[in-house]
């Protein structure tokens, strides 16, 4: 099999997973595993990533701000930013993807 019959016949992981993430259901198992890993390791980078990856499957940064009711150019920024986000933003975000922050009991 050549190159060009293989690249007809399969698809770009990211293209799949940007249409499994459109699932609410699956967005949120993929960020609570997100944040399970940033529980662990403590990198808020892959935490972000994932809430990107969920934010540009479902609209957009832009239609994250209307559900969200903030100005996109901020949400942008946020996103941008090498620095650590606020717990403000963190809610804002999840709550605008249909999501809330909750507590539960940890494990010993």
């Amino acid at each position: 099999m050549n190159m060009e019959t293989i690249l007809k016949r399969t698809t770009s992981f990211r293209d799949d997973l940007l249409k499994d993430l459109t699932d609410t259901e699956f967005a949120m198992y993929y960020l609570e595993a997100a944040l399970a890993d940033y529980m662990e390791d403590g990198n808020t980078e892959s935490l972000w990533m994932a809430l990107r990856d969920v934010v540009e499957a479902q609209g957009g940064i832009g239609k994250l701000a209307q559900r969200a009711k903030t100005d996109p150019q901020h949400l942008n920024d946020i996103f941008t930013s090498k620095q650590k986000p606020h717990l403000d933003n963190l809610q804002n975000i999840l709550s605008g993807l249909g999501f809330q922050i909750r507590l539960e009991f940890a494990e010993n």
